[in-house]
């Protein structure tokens, strides 16, 4: 099952250059997100389209992928992955999400796409054609 992050998840909504791979891997296999990315999404669109709006993307995606809620197993390997350093807290949750599923996350952020080999995650990186 592949995961997605925030950057994924917006570039799809968005309809950025990588939302054609995201969608052909949305219709091949149910993405999982993790509901901490989840939420990045939501007050970003919030903020860029209002919560009415937001709210509607938001309940697609939720009614179309699997969601992860974080049980303190996946918290604290968020924890620890935030440990070593340079990552962002809820980057962290995506990379966990995708080791605990053992499926690769989706996602165009440098920060996690330079690091995919030291926090043992498969990436798929959405900038490359």
């Amino acid at each position: 099952m592949v995961v997605l992050d925030r950057w994924a998840l917006l570039a799809y909504l968005k309809d950025e250059p990588a939302a054609a791979r995201i969608e052909a891997k949305w219709l091949a296999d149910r993405p999982a997100i993790c509901s901490i990315n989840l939420g990045e999404v939501f007050y970003i669109l919030i903020r860029d389209l209002g919560e009415e709006a937001a709210a509607e993307q938001i309940d697609a995606v939720r009614r179309n992928s699997n969601l992860v809620e974080p049980d303190w197993d996946l918290v604290a390997e968020a924890a620890r992955l935030k440990a070593t350093g340079c990552l962002a807290y809820a980057d962290a949750f995506c990379i966990a999400t995708a080791q605990r599923l053992d499926g690769p996350l989706l996602t165009g952020d440098p920060e996690i796409i330079d690091r995919a080999e030291e926090l043992r995650c498969r990436v798929v990186d959405l900038r490359q054609s």
